[in-house]
Order: structure tokens, then C-alpha cells, then sequence
């Protein structure tokens, strides 16, 4: 299982999910508990600060945050006494549907033939490729790329993040707890998606030195750190929208169907609560493209309005402009005004929560 990771929200509606599964108090437990987010100047001067639930529009209870390693151990080990077989180490290589089933051949070589598929690997599916074709048309670029690594934590930081902007720049470091390491992100903008190939992080590495080049405060040492991090995670910043979440018996969940981009801060959430969705509508119907086709009736505006989240968060987190900046940097010193600005998170609160979760409970407890 896949352990580290950047923090994950889980917020909204997936908190019901959570709820219903069982899990909320052990969400709740690993809590990070971030105090102060800390915008700084070129010249590494505060531009502002300012508390998580003031960006994201969360309250406590209903906005958690937690690294991701820890919700993926926690689900492995819920599932690992049933008759859940985890494979490492393949991938698909192959699918074919009859109409009755899907036969799957892995790149080990094994076949098996399996009543459905339900591709949830991520924004580069391999499986949303092989029913749907080559990722680029449905691959919607926001104008960033970013390098994700950790770092020694060297400036002490404990329950909170620091952001450096110059215009199209931006430095990021993040301390879960008291941790020893610094999660640290060197994100630049771009109107068009950088020419490098996934897995040349060589490349990256080169690429990502020259945009930081003579950038001021802390910069040269993240970039250091980013050529010498063995846990480097590269890729743009981009959506994924698709015409259709399904075809035949085979149905794609999460980033691989809906990928909002962490701009949204939503990714974890909608993947949380599109499993949901489609669990309770399979469980509720005889026919699995039946149940597809609701599934996906029922989150397709959730997810496209939370996709919509995206171009607010960029503006305010990651300013393209020197105009942008001073804007940001305004709203943060109006926050303790009568005449503050509206936030991020005053807007994107309403959309979080405007999913009323189908009870499928009740509905199997009439039907039984």
C-alpha cells in the first residue's frame, strides 16, 4: 500500500460517507489540526495569514484533514479480512466486454473474466484509456505544473503552511503536526503544459531549476532539496471531463471519471462520495449499466460544480499577475474589516454541501 502523501480534505457530503461507513471517528482522530496558512512577500515579508476553514469555507467537524497515507491504511485494513484480493505489481493490460461480463487480461499475462470493471486509477487512467482513448481530449489544462517532494523540516514549522508567490511562481511548505519533514511544492504557471514526458523526472528537474532561477527567500533551497528528493511527484495541474462516465460494464470513479484538480481541494472528497453513489446504486438495481447511468445522473452536476471551484482557488492561491497578487493581498488585510472581501471558501461552502446524499439503507431495507 501506498504510504506519505500530501494532506487530504475530506469535507461535505463525504463526511456522511465517512459517517455511514464508520470510520468518522478515526478521521477525526488523524486530523492534522493546521493553525495559520502564511502568504509572504517577494522579499519574504508577510503578506498575510490566515486559518484553513477561512479558505476552504469548512467548519471543524465537517472539513478534515488528514495525511493521505493514513486513510489508505486505515481502508486496506478494513477490507483485508474479506473477500477483497489485492494484487501488486500488474496493471490491465486488456479489456474486453461481451455484454454479459468483462475479460481482463493483466500485463502478468492472467485472464479472468469479471461481472464489471470500475476504473479508479487516477487522473492518468490506463483504464479510462482503454474503453475511452488517449487521455488528451479529455484532459482540461488550468495553466500550472507542479513538483511535489519532501524536505527536512529546517524552519520549525508545526500545524501550518507557508506560500511564496512572485507572479507565475510559488513556493510551498507544509508542516502536518510536528512533523520533522516539510511537505514542499514549486509550482509555476504556464499557458501552455510543459513538453516533458511523465516519467522523465531528469527533465523536471531541469525544467523546474530554470523557472525558479534568482527567486528570492527560501526558493534555492527547495529547489535543492527537489534535485536531491527521492519522492518527487511531477505532473500539470488539469481536469479530466468526460462526455460519459461509462461504457458497457465498465465504469470509471474519481480522477480517472472527474479529476478536479487540487485547486478545487475537492479531489479526495468527490472520489470519497462517487464510490459512494455508485456502491448504493449497483446494491439497489439489477442491471450494473442501469445502475452506471444513475450513478452518474445523480453526481455528475456535484462533481462539475466542484470542478467549477477551481478557477476561484487559482486566482487567490496561486496569482498569475502582479494585479492578482495585490488583490489577494488585499483580501487577506480587509479579513479583520467591516469591509472584507468575500473568501474563497464563502463561495465554494455552498457548493461543498449541495448534495443530499441518497439513503440506500432505507431503500434496501423496503426492498428486503
Amino acid at each position: 500500500m501506498r504510504g506519505g502523501g500530501y494532506p487530504i480534505d475530506v469535507r461535505g457530503p463525504a463526511v456522511d460517507v465517512a459517517e455511514r461507513m464508520g470510520i468518522l471517528p478515526m478521521l477525526q482522530d488523524a486530523h492534522i489540526q493546521s493553525k495559520r496558512i502564511t502568504f509572504l512577500h517577494p522579499d519574504g515579508g508577510v503578506a498575510g495569514a490566515i486559518r484553513p476553514e477561512e479558505l476552504t469555507g469548512g467548519e471543524e467537524k465537517r472539513d478534515i484533514e488528514l495525511p493521505r497515507g493514513e486513510l489508505t491504511d486505515l481502508l486496506s485494513r478494513l477490507t483485508g479480512d474479506r473477500s477483497i484480493r489485492y494484487m501488486f505489481n500488474n496493471s490491465i493490460a486488456s479489456l474486453s466486454d461481451d455484454g454479459a461480463g468483462v475479460s481482463v487480461t493483466f500485463e502478468s499475462g492472467a485472464t479472468e473474466y469479471y461481472d464489471l470493471v470500475i476504473g479508479t486509477d487516477g487522473i492518468h487512467s490506463r483504464t479510462r484509456r482503454l474503453i475511452f482513448g488517449p487521455e488528451e481530449p479529455f484532459s482540461h489544462y488550468l495553466g500550472y505544473c507542479y513538483n511535489g517532494f519532501t524536505m527536512p523540516n529546517f524552519l520549525g514549522l508545526s500545524h501550518e503552511s507557508l506560500t511564496y508567490t512572485t507572479p507565475g511562481r510559488y513556493a510551498v511548505l507544509s508542516a502536518v503536526k510536528n512533523s520533522p519533514t516539510l511537505h514542499a511544492f514549486l509550482i509555476f504557471a504556464s499557458e501552455e503544459p510543459p513538453i516533458i514526458e511523465h516519467r522523465d523526472p531528469a527533465g523536471q528537474r531541469r525544467l523546474t531549476a530554470e523557472k525558479f532561477d534568482g527567486i528570492g527567500w527560501e526558493v534555492s533551497r527547495l529547489v535543492q532539496a527537489m534535485q536531491h528528493a527521492d519522492d518527487l511527484y511531477y505532473d500539470v495541474v488539469s481536469q479530466i471531463r468526460l462526455d460519459r462516465w461509462s461504457k458497457g460494464r465498465v465504469v470509471l470513479v474519481g480522477d480517472s471519471a472527474f479529476a478536479p484538480s487540487f485547486l478545487s481541494g475537492q479531489g479526495s472528497s468527490l472520489a470519497m462520495i462517487g464510490a459512494y453513489i455508485l456502491a448504493g446504486e449497483l446494491a439497489t438495481r439489477d442491471d450494473p449499466t442501469d445502475a452506471f447511468v444513475s450513478y452518474e445522473k445523480l453526481m455528475r452536476p456535484f462533481a462539475e460544480a466542484n470542478q467549477n471551484l477551481a478557477g476561484d482557488g487559482g486566482a487567490f492561491l496561486l496569482p498569475r499577475t502582479q494585479e492578482e497578487t495585490e488583490m489577494r493581498n488585499r483580501m487577506l488585510a480587509s479579513l479583520n474589516s467591516s469591509d472584507a472581501e468575500a473568501m474563497p471558501g464563502e463561495i465554494s461552502r455552498a457548493v461543498h454541501s449541495s448534495l443530499k446524499l441518497p439513503d440506500y439503507e432505507r431503500t434496501l431495507n423496503g426492498k428486503h
